[in-house]
């Protein structure tokens, strides 16, 4: 009888999660202790003007155990401007706003990268980080800016202004970015635009912020009708009642802002030219026009500004938690993966903002 001949297929080889290559961790002691307490002490002390001292025992063992695993994991944590002060300023390696966070993504050695922020800036570290394990502490931390605008979007665009090149916030998701020329940041905004050297650049998804770039520079601004769910609900009239109570006080906004706050503002500018603005110029009473946890974070640096308080939190931001940080550094959970075609495009869009001398 004749032998059937059997034809040896390739096997894909499985990718093993970040939870099978590292390992899942015990759940360390969460008590209050006396060691505890003498642990994180000088973490307190950054800040005790905004966390009163009957909450500190619920953050101080998370706080000590997250600084542990850690070094277990050879692992950093990235944390933005907007994240709460425990965070921001007991747990984060490096932080900032999103440009600095991108920029610093590619600089570090650590196995392992936390991002204190929403999905999209963990999709840019990953970006810069292809070798890297990036974890996300809670998947659903996402960006009402970010969703108002598809790779699909961004293709009719080029459709509609053929020729016309594309910088798009990085505020938006690994599908959008590889539909780009370059990325923007609201730090780099004007520079990013001018450097492509065109007459007319769009200016995507955020229509604040590009009508802002449009008053900064002689570029042809196109843009979307994108927005930030936290910026855009502030208005010119808070702003005006604000000076009404107190004619003295420094108002400051984030360029996501609509254009009537901007006009009624001091000084426009990125979560790190505003704490700058701060930082050099030590305004006696100042309003902070972005998200709330801002100004908790700034107010720890600048102990001689009185900072008033009207701002609106970020409800994607406020999903980053202590508990949640400590559970991805136990389990690598959540894990960013980006399917290696869109990655490629993707990255290109990023490196070129990052590598600009600017």
């Amino acid at each position: 009888m004749a032998q059937t001949a059997v034809l040896d297929r390739p096997r894909t080889r499985r990718v093993l999660s970040a939870a099978e290559r590292f390992g899942i961790l015990p759940m360390p002691d969460l008590s209050f202790t006396p060691e505890v307490a003498r642990e994180t002490a000088h973490l307190y002390e950054r800040v005790k003007h905004v966390i009163p001292a009957i909450e500190w025992p619920v953050h101080a063992p998370y706080v000590k155990a997250i600084n542990d695993l850690k070094k277990v994991r050879n692992a950093v944590i990235l944390a933005h401007n907007y994240q709460t002060p425990e965070i921001y300023n007991c747990v984060a390696d490096v932080v900032g706003d999103s440009f600095a966070l991108a920029r610093e993504a590619t600089k570090t050695d650590a196995d392992v990268i936390i991002q204190g922020g929403v999905h999209f800036m963990a999709e840019t570290s990953k970006l810069l980080n292809p070798d890297k394990v990036v974890l996300i502490p809670d998947s659903r931390a996402g960006c009402s800016l970010s969703d108002s605008i598809t790779a699909a979007d961004v293709r009719m665009m080029r459709r509609k202004h053929p020729g016309v090149p594309v910088a798009v916030y990085v505020n938006t998701s690994a599908e959008v970015k590889a539909e780009a020329d370059i990325c923007l940041t609201s730090g780099n905004a004007v520079a990013v635009v001018e450097s492509l050297g065109a007459p007319e650049v769009m200016v995507l998804p955020d229509q604040y912020l590009a009508a802002w770039i449009a008053t900064q520079t002689k570029v042809k601004i196109i843009t979307w009708n994108g927005a930030c769910e936290v910026h855009e609900r502030f208005t010119g009239e808070e702003i005006r009642r604000l000076r009404e109570d107190d004619p003295d006080v420094t108002v400051i906004a984030h360029p996501e802002c609509p254009p009537d706050v901007l006009k009624e503002a001091d000084f426009t500018g990125s979560t790190a030219k505003m704490a700058d603005y701060i930082k050099v110029n030590k305004p006696k009473r100042v309003v902070m026009i972005t998200e709330c946890s801002m100004a908790d974070n700034i107010a720890s640096l600048s102990p001689e500004t009185e900072f008033l308080r009207p701002c609106n939190l970020c409800p994607h931001m406020k999903r980053i938690t202590l508990p949640k940080i400590l559970d991805s550094l136990l389990t690598m959970q959540e894990e960013i993966v980006i399917d290696p075609a869109v990655a490629e495009r993707a990255r290109l869009s990023v490196e070129r903002m990052v590598h600009l001398k600017i």
